[in-house]
């Protein structure tokens, strides 16, 4: 399994609630690549068009990819957590042209005959990857010019590389454990030059003004080039 922690995440998914009914727009999905509600650009980094294909890398509960099939495309979802994926089908039942699997990213990638159009994560399987794992698989399952964007927290300066998270189970058991990787935006940078994608940003986003928090999200994005 190239993703860690697998029960892990059912832990993490019995403490995250369900995302908003409605935006502050009123809208009924949306795309969020940010830990801030309403905050930062949206579907539109993935440029894609009705009838493509999408896979989202930890789709969690479902709520991104959702919003991705009410646009026309066809999104394959995978994730760890079969506690996620629950929500995710009692709550996109009716939304056609989403596609969920349960298991690891890589193993998903590797299996696919899909060539997808973009593939993303936010928050997901790709922070939780090694990156030279992650990037020549996502590279492999990208049609040319196809789109890959991830986001995630910014490192704490000083850490680098393969650092462990640690989610709470509980006052009476130890904190469940997974692998993440954290670089700087121009570390990212050049490991996604150096296994063949084009076009590279990794900058990270501030926090909304307005918020007590004041972390900002690590948002990379770039394009795989052609043979």
């Amino acid at each position: 399994m190239s993703e860690t922690g697998g029960p892990a995440w059912d832990v993490y998914s019995a403490t995250k609630g369900h995302r908003r009914q409605t935006n502050s727009r009123g809208e009924t999905t949306w795309f969020n690549w940010t830990q801030y509600a309403d905050h930062g650009p949206g579907a539109e980094l993935l440029c894609l068009k009705p009838g493509e294909a999408a896979l989202d890398l930890g789709c969690g509960a479902g709520g991104n990819a959702a919003h991705l099939a009410t646009l026309g495309v066809r999104v394959v979802g995978v994730d760890l957590s079969s506690g996620q994926l629950r929500k995710a089908r009692d709550r996109w039942t009716d939304v056609p042209g989403m596609e969920l699997h349960q298991g690891d990213a890589l193993d998903q990638l590797a299996e696919t005959y899909t060539s997808f159009h973009a593939v993303y994560s936010v928050f997901g399987a790709a922070w939780f990857c090694d990156p030279h794992l992650m990037l020549p698989a996502v590279h492999a399952g990208l049609r040319p010019g196809g789109v890959f964007a991830m986001s995630q927290r910014p490192p704490v300066e000083g850490c680098y590389g393969c650092q462990a998270s640690y989610i709470p189970r509980g006052p009476d058991e130890d904190p469940a454990i997974v692998k993440r990787w954290d670089h700087e935006p121009d570390t990212w940078s050049a490991l996604l030059k150096e296994y063949g994608f084009n076009d590279v940003t990794a900058v990270v986003l501030p926090a909304p003004e307005d918020d007590k928090r004041t972390m900002g999200t690590l948002l990379i994005r770039a394009v795989r080039g052609s043979e």
